[in-house]
């Protein structure tokens, strides 16, 4: 496989191409809704030697004919009145305004402050062309965070959390792997010192399960504040080309939240890694995955 771009610089990227689309009127209310990730469309893509930035209002087409109702991409920080042109590309495209992805260095003392406002900006243009989630992954730092940087960083989610409740957004806290590290201290951290009322969680699925904590466990420490959902599967503990059957049970994580009521804002990201055996195209894979959240989630 050739090398593919790494998600934090494909989603610096992904909301520039947005062009200069017209202001279009705010979503609808929240109902049981399914997206996709951009993220691993870019990698098919970048697999071709294209960016996806380019062809964009191709991939959006391709999402919708996909039967998916809205794409999930990154939130432009550095032009707030970017994500209202992208909101209006969306609904060109028939697509809804949902959720939005972002980063943010909200571990530093002196910082964070900063960091927290520049993203409240952004997330009040966002807000007004109708998105209501951000997920957010606080950046890494190459190293474990200090107890002191992990209280700087929750207090950061709880004023974020806040201000993006004030903007009538939620705040859903996402993981990678360096928050798994050390029995997921950073994991935990994040979402036992924040408030269930102002902070949420994006129970990305695969990456809570590559971490460690058995999907089961993430549903009962942190299920009742499930604000959105990332959804990919793998085999043998590689991830698989379409979301399907495999390593992660499903069907009983589907049962549970059909239960428990949880949000069903249901985004599947799937992804490609060394091991990842292709033999569909990104449209099929998609199409495919699609199919497979109406199945076994009923949506």
């Amino acid at each position: 496989m050739q090398r593919t771009i790494s998600r934090r610089a494909f989603l610096a990227q992904a909301t520039v191409a947005a062009g200069t689309v017209p202001f279009a009127t705010a979503a609808e209310p929240l109902r049981t809704i399914v997206g996709t990730q951009l993220y691993g469309w870019g990698q098919y893509y970048q697999r071709e030697g294209r960016q996806l930035t380019a062809h964009l209002n191709e991939v959006l087409s391709a999402v919708r004919d996909a039967g998916y109702d809205y794409a999930e991409t990154s939130l432009n920080v550095a032009e707030p009145e970017a994500n209202t042109r992208l909101a209006g590309l969306m609904r060109s495209k028939g697509l809804k305004t949902v959720c939005l992805y972002s980063g943010g260095r909200l571990h530093e003392a002196d910082k964070h402050e900063e960091t927290v406002a520049r993203l409240l900006s952004a997330a009040k243009a966002a807000s007004a062309a109708g998105f209501s989630v951000l997920n957010c992954n606080p950046d890494p730092v190459g190293r474990d965070k200090s107890d002191t940087e992990l209280a700087t960083q929750t207090l950061a989610l709880r004023k974020l959390g806040e201000g993006l409740k004030q903007l009538g957004m939620s705040l859903g806290v996402h993981n990678h792997t360096p928050e798994m590290k050390n029995g997921a201290k950073e994991y935990h951290a994040n979402l036992r010192n924040t408030p269930a009322s102002s902070v949420g969680f994006c129970y990305d699925v695969h990456w809570v399960f590559r971490g460690g904590v058995p999907p089961a466990d993430a549903l009962r420490d942190y299920g009742s504040r499930i604000v959105s959902w990332h959804l990919r599967q793998s085999r043998d503990k590689i991830w698989w080309e379409d979301l399907d059957t495999g390593d992660i049970d499903y069907a009983a994580i589907a049962a549970h939240a059909k239960r428990e009521q949880l949000p069903p804002v249901y985004t599947v990201e799937l992804a490609l890694e060394g091991g990842t055996k292709i033999t569909r195209s990104v449209v099929e894979n998609h199409r495919r995955s699609r199919d497979f959240v109406r199945r076994v989630f009923g949506a």
